[in-house]
């Protein structure tokens, strides 16, 4: 078995950490990023690009540029229908109903795309670690239904991985930011690019107890970009009268430049948003320029932030609590770097929260700390954790009959005795859902399976038990068995959100063999960043040269610079590394006749005003 990481994989980034049984490190990239933009991307040729290259070219390929996959994972396409609008690509209705994604002429499911994301997380463990990575664990915001995580852990499965666990967030980045020793009580506010999360846990002595835990699915960092979005393209339509809305880039370079906005206000109080040539009218083309202000954006985001807070107050009552019993107040997500965020936390939890971790790593972690306790590398730690939300099925006239409540810690089992509606029924139907509702038609279905076989009785005699039991990951799996006759069936809520076991086996495969493939793509791609600094230097040197040396000097750096300005975008890799190394090594060669030119220049200018100041010394003034 090779390395086990954990993963936070986010919304907006994602983020991948190791631990061997000691201080948790999170694995940065060659380029030394700490974070991995969540964007997938297909180019114009059919190559995927994924993370900050994906993301830097969004502006010119929007409708081929997936972010924010994380909002449609495990969901149906009915519950995000809202949101179609707010991205620049495709969402589209599979044939099982739930939200998927049109790229070109092939339709991509949240699994497939998430284990794009996740196999590129991957690779970059891999490169960092020296060695295979194998086995993960995965964060989730803490109230997915099951479902999600579900879908959530077939992607994984997908990237290559073995899903050693799906963790909650808010209690993941518990695990990063408390010390196991002596009993404490803390809350994890988690807002971050599309979810929000609030957890209360309590530590006894290595313990970590989830005491309660409520969240919004559709509560986000990306929520208040798209006021900001809408605000903007409205002041300019009143403006200009050009619906920017009706163009296909114009509405990316706006988001790209709120989403910036965004987090310039954090730090001032107000910023300036330039968008030169947005838009052409009838006398020629048209700028954006607008002031945005801290106040304005509040004054814009001000309700969804403050959605957050009546969730805060159920969970604290959920978990037994009083708000002065906590010890803590931790945040996580790149939202609680909001001026206006902080602020309400601290008004509520009438405490300043903490400010020692870093809200966009502490979540990967705390995943890479539960990876060495589930390796066995750490024995300090037990982890229990709860069900968000709660789990029944069907009854007579559509009432959902609780099985395993909301909040209840996990790993659990639980039964329920149910009978007939008819006499001599032979077969009964089990109906899954999770949700709060009493109807069941207002919460989530998660699968249906028959009960056959059923000895003749007459209505309300037979008697027939329905399990339900959840595992560490907030996985379900429930059964039904009739105690008379011992006939009994049962259903795993489907494993990937619309996709079968087949299908993820499929992915599995077909992921495995474009996974060489992306290797050679990816030392492409660092050749090419690495050609592009290479011939920014040669330039450097040569416009310097051209001054001071001989044509002879600098021509062969020139024809080579030249040359590899051409191989820049090749598919030959030798030929590009070759290329590289011969500027390199000629650049080197000239950089050094420069500064031995301009070292004999300045000596003899120094020896010039030496020879004039003796001189001036031995002149003798007339008398």
């Amino acid at each position: 078995m090779g390395r086990t990481i954990g993963i936070d994989l986010g919304t907006t980034n994602s983020c991948i950490a190791f631990s061997d049984g000691g201080h948790p490190t999170v694995i940065q990239s060659k380029s030394g990023s700490r974070v991995m933009p969540s964007v997938v991307a297909f180019s114009a040729k059919g190559e995927r690009l994924v993370g900050l290259v994906a993301k830097r070219q969004a502006i010119t390929n929007p409708k081929n540029t997936v972010n924010s996959i994380k909002r449609l994972i495990g969901r149906r396409y009915a519950e995000v229908a809202s949101h179609i609008n707010d991205v620049s690509y495709e969402i589209v209705e599979n044939s099982n109903g739930d939200a998927a994604v049109r790229i070109m002429d092939r339709v991509y499911t949240p699994p497939e795309i998430s284990a794009i994301i996740l196999q590129q997380l991957k690779l970059t463990a891999e490169e960092f670690l020296g060695e295979e990575v194998t086995d993960a664990v995965i964060t989730v915001p803490a109230y997915f239904n099951e479902v999600q995580r579900q879908a959530t852990k077939a992607a994984g499965k997908i990237a290559g991985f073995t899903v050693r666990r799906v963790l909650n967030e808010p209690t993941a980045a518990a695990l990063a930011f408390i010390e196991p020793e002596g009993r404490k009580k803390l809350a994890v506010y988690d807002f971050g690019g599309g979810t929000f999360d609030i957890s209360v846990l309590q530590v006894i002595d290595g313990v970590f107890e989830v005491k309660a835990t409520l969240g919004d699915t559709s509560l986000g960092g990306d929520d208040l970009d798209t006021k900001l979005v809408q605000w903007i393209m409205s002041e300019f339509k009143s403006e200009t009268g050009i619906d920017l809305t009706r163009d296909n880039i114009a509405p990316q370079r706006v988001r790209e430049a709120a989403e910036r906005a965004k987090c310039e206000l954090s730090m001032t109080q107000e910023t300036d948003i330039n968008l030169p040539f947005i838009a052409t009218g009838e006398s020629g083309p048209v700028h954006l320029e607008i002031t945005i202000t801290r106040k304005l954006f509040e004054e814009l985001a001000g309700d969804l932030i403050k959605r957050t807070i009546p969730l805060c107050r159920d969970a604290v009552e959920d978990a037994g609590m009083k708000i002065e019993e906590l010890d803590h107040v931790v945040l996580v997500g790149g939202s609680t770097r909001i001026p206006m965020v902080q602020k309400l936390v601290e008004e509520f939890f009438g405490r300043k929260p903490a400010q020692s971790v870093n809200p966009d790593e502490v979540v990967a972690l705390g995943a890479a700390i539960e990876s060495s306790v589930l390796a066995g590398h750490r024995k300090d730690l037990v982890l229990i954790d709860v069900t968000p939300l709660t789990l029944g099925v069907e009854t007579l006239g559509g009432v959902l009959a609780p099985i395993i409540r909301r909040n209840s810690p996990i790993p659990t089992r639980n039964s329920r005795i149910f009978t007939t509606a008819s006499d001599n029924q032979s077969v009964v139907g089990v109906h899954v859902a999770q949700g709060e509702r009493e109807i069941i038609d207002g919460n989530r279905s998660l699968g249906t399976f028959e009960l056959r076989g059923l000895g003749a009785a007459k209505r309300g005699e037979p008697r027939i038990e329905v399990v339900f039991e959840i595992d560490a990951s907030g996985i379900l799996n429930v059964s039904a068995r009739d105690t008379n006759t011992g006939q009994e069936q049962s259903i795993k809520v489907n494993p990937s959100g619309g996709l079968s076991g087949a299908d993820i086996e499929r992915l599995r495969r077909e992921a495995s063999a474009n996974a060489e493939a992306d290797k050679i793509r990816m030392k492409l791609v660092s050749l090419r960043n690495e050609a592009d600094e290479v011939i920014y230097r040669a330039s450097k040197s040569l416009k310097v040269a051209r001054e001071e040396l001989d044509k002879e000097s600098w021509e062969e750096l020139d024809k080579e610079a030249k040359k590899l300005k051409t191989l820049r975008d090749t598919d030959d890799s030798l030929a590009l590394a070759k290329s590289i190394n011969e500027v390199r090594q000629l650049n080197s060669s000239v950089s050094r006749l420069v500064e031995v030119f301009e070292s004999d220049e300045e000596n003899a200018t120094s020896e010039f005003l030496e020879s004039i100041t003796k001189s001036d010394d031995e002149a003798k003034l007339p008398e």
